[in-house]
């Protein structure tokens, strides 16, 4: 499984774009192959930091993803907010779920 974290300061006043963006997304576009979960979240003690955190079902999947040729749903969320994200990408190792 990978995870990919996009993360940005979002500039105060400009969050509810940020959060529309991603309703919008989540709820009008198909899901793409291999997206499993995906989370819209902010810092308690910093709420100009503001991440998307995505599990995919194998890296295979992610790259398919990013080969379309379009960028990244996620990142164009930010943009709409007026961020640029940085990108990290992590293979999960191990996993403690209720």
């Amino acid at each position: 499984m990978i995870l990919t974290i996009l993360e940005a300061h979002v500039d105060p006043g400009k969050e509810s774009a940020l959060q529309s963006a991603y309703a919008t997304t989540i709820a009008s576009s198909a899901r793409p192959p291999g997206l499993l979960r995906s989370q819209l979240i902010r810092d308690v003690f910093d709420p100009t930091r503001w991440r998307i955190q995505t599990w995919w079902a194998s890296r295979q999947a992610l790259e398919a993803m990013r080969a379309a040729g379009v960028p990244p749903a996620g990142i164009l969320m930010f943009r709409a907010a007026g961020a640029e994200p940085s990108t990290s990408i992590f293979e999960v190792m191990d996993e403690l779920t209720a």
